[in-house]
């Protein structure tokens, strides 16, 4: 069969590759070059050895952007001389699965030739979507892998995971990092060596305190500050200022909707309870230099305040309320302050937990009790017929008594006994708890009234 002309002949792959950004110029070519995960890419490691004989099945990579996962999955077609197909969960629909479906069948049966699937970002998918990939992962009509930086198990259909498995992928490491710029300035064919760059020190650790793990953002700022150098006599010089200029911001790790965002609430919340006002600052610091909205931040705090301090400081209410107030008056930045204030206030707070205990107690019983009736002498009696059906009748006013106590029931009959609140020994919940010895010693030596 004669080969059709077309249109549009395909690029020289030579020059494609001197147009693409460094960060994809550089992808490591065997496992070898492949930098970090030795976990899972290590000489002797499963991972690696299912590669290396052809036996790989379906899987998701789990791991921090920057991590590898794209390259890996490319690494794994390239050694097992499977037909790669990039699809973005962003963008791709059930169309384009089932297109990319047909044709990787048809290679199937015409060369014997396997098709990895790759679904970047596949926690964008929804169930739909990911159930349409289903049944041929089971058939082996293709390979699926997946990428996530979100939890799999909260945004991949148990379906599925059951059918994949998962590597954890984590940060590349300063090392790391640094040697993948090492790498880039030194490579005559792919980096930057035929520009003849100089990396000064601070400079590389200017790139890898950016990138935070993130070996594409290492790549192209360093990318990124070369192109701004200016050459003198032949070569170019990164220096850490026009490193700060080219990157402008660092790159932090933080999804405000994503799993981190409550990994980093989750620390700042233990932070608080544990008394570590340096790790809550850094905490907060993390969320708000972020973007993180400081009103989820400080409806946080007041949460905070009640369930783990409580009574044991009352004011600790009254700063998370004059932070909330702050940062709705004045917003960010300048509320950042306001927030910080009332982290180190809670943080530096006695603790207790007794309002938080006394109250899932009370709502246990609520939800597994009968709701009896109020007992008759608690009730209002504001007419005739409530008074005659006994409204009100035996009430004691607790003013007309010596220090205002007075001993009656209060609770139904079913749970008169119940006791939910118990006062620590810290802070002002020690003059609490004082004083509910005190009452209740008084109580004893009053009569009873039903």
């Amino acid at each position: 069969m004669v080969a059709q002309e077309t249109l549009f002949p395909a690029p020289d792959e030579a020059a494609v590759a001197k147009d693409q950004p460094l960060a994809a110029r550089m992808r490591p070519r065997t496992l070898d070059e492949f930098v970090g995960q030795e976990h899972l890419v290590g000489p002797e490691h499963e991972l690696r050895r299912a590669i290396e004989e052809d036996r790989v099945g379906s899987m998701i990579l789990w791991g921090p952007p920057g991590s590898g996962k794209t390259t890996l999955a490319r690494l794994i077609a390239r050694v097992t001389s499977s037909h790669f197909v990039p699809l973005s969960a962003v963008s791709a629909g059930v169309a384009d699965l089932r297109r990319n479906i047909e044709e990787a069948r048809l290679r199937r049966a015409q060369s014997g030739k396997r098709t990895i699937l790759f679904i970047d970002e596949i926690h964008r998918f929804n169930k739909g979507q990911q159930d349409a990939v289903l049944p041929f992962v089971e058939e082996g009509v293709i390979t699926l892998i997946g990428a996530t930086t979100e939890n799999p198990s909260f945004e991949v259909n148990a379906a599925l995971l059951s059918r994949t498995r998962v590597f954890v992928l984590g940060a590349l490491d300063d090392v790391q990092v640094g040697a993948i710029l090492d790498r880039a300035v030194a490579d005559p064919e792919r980096g930057l060596a035929a520009r003849r760059v100089d990396l000064d020190a601070e400079a590389r650790k200017a790139l890898i305190r950016v990138a935070n793990g993130d070996a594409r953002v290492a790549l192209n700022g360093l990318e990124a500050a070369a192109a701004l150098a200016r050459p003198n006599q032949g070569r170019r010089r990164l220096t850490a200022a026009l490193v700060e200029e080219a990157v402008q911001r660092r790159n932090l790790l933080y999804d405000r909707a994503g799993e981190e965002h409550y990994n980093i609430i989750s620390a700042l919340h233990k932070s608080l309870r544990d008394s570590d006002p340096d790790a809550s600052l850094y905490w907060l610091g993390r969320m708000l230099e972020a973007g993180e909205d400081p009103l989820y931040v400080v409806r946080r705090l007041i949460r905070f305040a009640s369930e783990d301090i409580g009574l044991a400081d009352p004011q600790a209410l009254t700063q998370a309320v004059a932070a909330q107030q702050a940062a709705h008056f004045i917003g960010m930045p300048e509320a950042n302050l306001a927030l910080a204030q009332a982290v180190v206030y809670l943080a530096t707070a006695p603790k207790s937990n007794a309002l938080y205990a006394a109250y899932t107690t009370v709502q246990e019983d609520v939800e597994r009790t009968r709701a009896d009736p109020v007992p008759l002498h608690l009730r209002n009696a504001p007419t005739p017929l409530m008074r005659k059906l006994g409204y009100g009748k035996g009430y004691r006013y607790a003013h007309d008594y010596e220090e205002a106590q007075v001993e009656q029931q209060h609770l139904p009959d079913a749970i008169k006994d119940r006791t939910y609140y118990h006062p620590s020994e810290r802070g002002y919940e020690k003059t609490v708890k004082d004083r509910l010895d005190a009452f209740e010693a008084a109580r004893r030596r009053r009569p009873k009234t039903g």
